[in-house]
């Protein structure tokens, strides 16, 4: 039997950074994945949506290119050549984590890992023996108990990117991320698209005010709030309103993005303790049990690709190193690549009020910047909001809507991260033209004095 210092099970984002870093420590590392090298986040969701949003979006800029001065003629969309470009990204960064692993000297095993007890893993015929675990298997969709939801037309994340056609009518159940992207990819590409959401507004985690935008923004979707969907037909999809009135909308396609699920299935003989939410850890990631660790979507502590890297180093630091980490949620960034994008950290103003701080708060609008200005137009509508704490003035949140948002983003999490002050941010240096300096801006509009 082989024995390693440590077996991860699972190589998306998690898995395979957690491979890689205690690789590159020189430890004796196994990784075991039943699919494809990436996890989901490569083959089934951050790169995929990426990709065809990549696409959809130099569509829609090719048709509007007439205001910027560029003339063009006959523009169509294929959205065969847009998932063979999917296809494309997807097989390079595949082959770019295979090379990873081996460059760390990472032994590799592909086959679904049956647990035996803390230390022994098997993969069919074979066993292995890790002083540690880390167990880092991601997570699936979740399909409802909804009459029809298992019908052919009805799609998951999953299967809805693998559609090579593009249907006339869409109803998308669910209004958080996975929703919103699919929203502004098929209406982008003129799919008549509705979103059905159960709660008051769409992306709950999203500033109240910059959600209602970016509604208005995506003028192509049909959104119908606080509804619940009660049955779905070959033709249609049924739902009751807020005011308890049955309504239908026609749909050829429909996909459910109401959330997802740990997996979390043949670990009883781990004896790990569990909730509603996944593997139960600490803050260190270390499981009831102390040679095990659970990352990523699996604990179901923050379902977002760059949360399980960060979680897999937390684990691995505190498996090998001598820093013995912990994991931070409060400045961790959330993006939605829609159109428009959006994103945002730390607290909302309506999380603020609801922890009874007393905040001080600035909106900007974006087009009040050159370079936005420039190359979006004074069309295009986008927020900055930054929210401080009024008796420290450190800085509690930043929030955006507009192009570029999940690029400038990480900004914001390292003002958090570090708790500076107004003042602080204030004496910092954005290049300029930038969108990124709306941040500067917008904190001077909370406190103008220097």
């Amino acid at each position: 039997m082989t024995r390693y210092d440590l077996i991860v099970v699972g190589a998306g984002p998690g898995g395979y950074i957690a491979a890689e870093r205690a690789g590159a420590l020189g430890k004796k590392v196994l990784l075991i994945e039943k699919d494809h090298m990436g996890g989901v986040c490569t083959n089934k969701g951050c790169i995929p949506t990426k990709s065809l949003l990549n696409s959809a979006k130099h569509y829609l800029h090719a048709k509007e290119s007439a205001r910027f001065g560029v003339h063009a003629e006959g523009v169509s969309f294929d959205i065969r050549e847009a998932h063979a470009w999917k296809t494309e990204t997807i097989e390079t960064l595949r082959s770019g984590i295979s090379f990873l692993m081996k460059n760390n000297k990472v032994d590799v095993v592909a086959g679904t890992a049956q647990f035996i007890d803390p230390h022994h893993v098997k993969v069919g015929e074979t066993e292995y023996e890790g002083d540690y675990l880390i167990l880092a298997m991601g997570s699936s969709p979740v399909v409802p108990p909804i009459a029809g939801a298992t019908l052919p037309h009805v799609l998951t994340s999953d299967g809805i990117l693998e559609m090579k056609t593009l249907p006339k009518k869409l109803v998308i159940v669910g209004g958080g991320v996975i929703g919103i992207e699919f929203a502004s990819f098929y209406s982008m590409v003129g799919v008549d698209v509705t979103v059905i959401e159960m709660m008051p507004e769409i992306l709950p985690m999203m500033d109240a005010e910059f959600a209602t935008l970016m509604r208005r923004e995506m003028k192509g979707v049909s959104f119908n709030l606080g509804c619940k969907v009660i049955g779905i037909t070959e033709k249609d999809v049924r739902f009751t309103t807020a005011k308890g009135d049955e309504k239908s909308v026609e749909a050829d396609t429909v996909l459910l993005s109401i959330g997802r699920r740990a997996n979390i299935a043949g670990i009883e003989p781990l004896h790990l303790e569990t909730d509603r939410q996944g593997i139960v850890v600490d803050e260190r990631m270390k499981t009831n049990i102390p040679t095990i660790y659970a990352i990523g979507d699996v604990n179901g502590r923050s379902q977002l690709a760059h949360s399980a890297s960060r979680m897999a180093e937390v684990a691995v630091s505190n498996i090998f190193g001598t820093t013995h980490q912990r994991m931070r949620y409060q400045a961790v960034p959330w993006a939605v690549y829609g159109n428009p994008e959006a994103a945002g950290c730390g607290l909302t103003e309506q999380a603020a009020a609801a922890e009874g701080r007393k905040i001080l708060t600035a909106t900007t609008q974006m087009r009040a910047n050159g370079r936005f200005l420039a190359e979006q137009g004074k069309r295009a509508g986008g927020l900055v909001k930054v929210i401080a704490d009024a008796q420290t003035h450190a800085i509690l949140g930043v929030h955006m809507l507009g192009t570029y948002s999940s690029e400038i983003i990480w900004g914001a999490s390292a003002l958090i991260e570090a708790e500076l002050r107004i003042k602080d941010v204030k004496e910092l240096i954005f290049p300029h033209p930038s969108v990124a300096e709306l941040i500067r801006d917008t904190v001077f509009a909370i406190d103008h004095t220097l």
